[in-house]
């Protein structure tokens, strides 16, 4: 059984879905889901296989149900982190227990370095860190050619620059850069362009997530059990590789989970990882393998 709350806060009407109930039947925290810029649609599946436990998803400000009230159109793991820290101040259960995908990782990060009595454990899937990495002024500049790509032919070519971004394998190269602007036609992607201009994935308005930078010595004093994950078709890829950076400085290694990026989708987005193999390693890693 699943229902939909809002949070009010002053800066948003924070829209949250709980499946299970509260306080949970067995004791055990709840689980938390967060993800960004996806909202909780795209944990349908992996939710799914934690029908045993409490389940809490959320869409983070200014995507899908939650609407902003702070005038602005930016997106930081501060602000992500301040939402999660009220959202679980409002499930009114003590520490839960988290897995965070992709920016909601990077969320997640900022949230156990601000609030650490929030999480007991947090698994960081593939937290895209471009600002830590060995050449991340390279990572960045492929970034920055993503964003331009999209304000000038709209989101197919925003797209398909991203999805070759993504899948390069190691560092980013002067052959990387030499290579000629991707066909969007190559990724069954339509050149349709709607004119707008303010999709947080492509824009830069989430540039603020992926330059941020783990506070590593809160993260060790916080209490908190911190495992940085990445799916192992991820290795050597952007987020495989910002993942591994994540542990290094940790002083940890990465928790290898199956398949990719979205190893937890189950057809959303039209997407397809190994949802039921991924629900399997997140419930060992959640109680304590890695």
């Amino acid at each position: 059984m699943s229902t939909t709350h809002v949070l009010e806060t002053p800066d948003v009407s924070l829209a949250y879905d709980v499946r299970g109930p509260l306080p949970t039947a067995d004791g055990r925290p709840p689980l938390v889901m967060i993800a960004a810029p996806m909202g909780a649609g795209g944990f349908e599946t992996l939710a799914s296989h934690f029908s045993d436990r409490t389940v809490v998803t959320y869409d983070p400000r200014g995507m899908g149900r939650s609407e902003r009230k702070d005038g602005r159109t930016d997106h930081t793991p501060e602000q992500n982190a301040a939402d999660v820290h009220h959202l679980v101040e409002a499930l009114g259960v003590g520490p839960v227990e988290m897995f965070a995908s992709s920016g909601g990782a990077i969320t997640a990060l900022a949230l156990v370095a601000a609030h650490p009595e929030d999480v007991s454990t947090v698994v960081a899937h593939e937290p895209p860190l471009l600002a830590i990495l060995p050449d991340a002024d390279r990572a960045l500049a492929a970034e920055g050619a993503m964003q331009a790509a999209y304000q000038e032919n709209g989101w197919a070519a925003g797209m398909a620059t991203f999805i070759v971004m993504t899948s390069w394998q190691g560092e980013f190269t002067d052959e990387y850069a030499a290579q000629a602007p991707p066909e969007p036609a190559q990724f069954g992607l339509t050149m349709e362009d709607d004119g707008t201009r303010d999709d947080p994935l492509l824009s830069g308005s989430s540039n603020a997530i992926t330059r941020y930078r783990p506070d590593v010595e809160a993260l060790a004093a916080s209490g908190t059990r911190v495992v940085i994950a990445a799916g192992i078709e991820s290795q050597g890829t952007l987020t495989g590789r910002t993942a591994e950076a994540a542990a290094n400085a940790l002083g940890q290694r990465v928790a290898i989970f199956p398949s990719h990026h979205g190893g937890f989708l189950g057809g959303e987005f039209g997407q397809r990882g190994e949802p039921e193999k991924f629900a399997e390693t997140l419930r060992d890693v959640l109680d304590g393998g890695n």
